[in-house]
């Protein structure tokens, strides 16, 4: 039987991820320290490819993001962090934690279902956090 190792099954759950949404420019699991832990990107994207939207660059605006939200909720007494959503007229860039050490971040483009794209990576998240956590489902 061949061995399959953590990275595979994390770059699985985020290849099932994208193939099921419309409009992803790719996505990244990021450690809180803004490295990146497994990463998907369709054939058409940059994000591979050290563009503006590369998965390291993608990983540490992420990591910055969820802490200064972080910051900002326990700042406000509002609790912790669920997701993160930045929207621009092109695209935008949502984030959801899969546990306490890591979190997956999606690049959308503007055709994207938003709501559709939060329901996969809630989802995802969880699968995610099991891989993390070691187990593979």
């Amino acid at each position: 039987m061949a061995q399959v190792y953590k990275t595979d099954l994390l770059e699985d759950a985020l290849r099932e991820m994208c193939s099921k949404l419309e409009g992803v420019q790719g996505a990244v699991i990021v450690s809180i320290e803004g490295f990146v832990v497994a990463s998907y990107s369709p054939r058409d994207s940059d994000m591979d490819e050290g563009g503006p939207t590369s998965s390291p660059q993608v990983a540490a605006m992420a990591a910055t993001l969820i802490a200064l939200g972080e910051r900002t909720l326990s700042r406000l007494a509002q609790g912790d962090m669920l997701r993160l959503l930045i929207e621009g007229s092109d695209g935008g860039m949502l984030v959801v934690p899969a546990n306490q050490r890591a979190s997956v971040a999606v690049m959308v483009d503007r055709e994207a279902k938003m709501g559709l794209v939060l329901y996969a990576l809630q989802q995802s998240s969880r699968k995610i956090s099991a891989i993390l956590e070691g187990g593979s489902n």
